[in-house]
């Protein structure tokens, strides 16, 4: 499939790339985007609040009176939730909530979907590499303007990367990620993605070299 490459300049491009179907042309999984995206944000969260339940309150595990003839309701120790100084029920466990594995197939394969689903909806887009620094936040906003960039996840190469760095910082909704950053989440958090053309050739170099991976 062709796309057409993007001019940074004003002048109109006839250049276009091709984009692989074996990347760009794969039947999305809900489930598996999900596991994938639910993984991702539990390692984006520090969990440090911790409660302890009964089984950690240090003290006697006594009953505190007879099961039957007080008239009361039946309790075992001071340490259940219902009592001041016991245990909390349901509450915070700290890391245990981090303990959820990925296996590589699947985190690969996620990838290739969110891209696919991101075709589909005509989301993706080939910009020229930029060759001199963009030092301006207006010149570089104004490029996304007028292509209509708004709310973009943008996937450079290196050398891209520290022509557009400074003028893209403070810009709302767009953020710049290198080839090696790529990642599900960012790609379905932002409405476009926007590769440059030597980013998507290694991107495409890159996952096409996958083997095993059932599609």
């Amino acid at each position: 499939m062709k796309i057409k490459v993007i001019s940074i300049n004003d002048k109109s491009s006839e250049n276009n790339t091709e984009l692989s179907d074996k990347i760009f042309s794969v039947k999305p999984s809900k489930q598996i985007i999900k596991n994938i995206t639910d993984w991702q944000l539990n390692r984006f969260k520090f969990r440090t609040a911790k409660t302890k339940q009964r089984n950690e309150i240090k003290g006697s595990t006594a009953k505190i009176y007879a099961q039957k003839g007080t008239g009361g309701a039946r309790h075992s120790s001071r340490k259940a939730p219902l009592f001041v100084g016991g245990g909390v029920a349901h509450g915070p466990k700290g890391a245990v909530y981090r303990t959820k594995k990925l296996n590589k197939k699947i985190k690969k394969l996620g990838l290739l979907q969110a891209l696919s689903q991101k075709n589909t909806a005509k989301s993706v887009f080939v910009v020229e590499d930029f060759k001199t620094e963009i030092k301006k936040t207006k010149i570089f906003n104004e490029f996304l303007d007028k292509n209509k960039f708004q709310n973009s996840l943008i996937i450079s190469d290196i050398d891209s990367i520290n022509k557009i760095q400074k003028s893209t910082r403070n810009i709302p909704n767009i953020k710049l990620v290198s080839d090696k950053g790529i990642n599900v989440y960012d790609i379905l958090k932002f409405k476009n993605v926007i590769f440059t053309s030597t980013s998507l050739k290694i991107i495409q170099e890159r996952l096409t070299k996958w083997k095993n991976l059932v599609i």
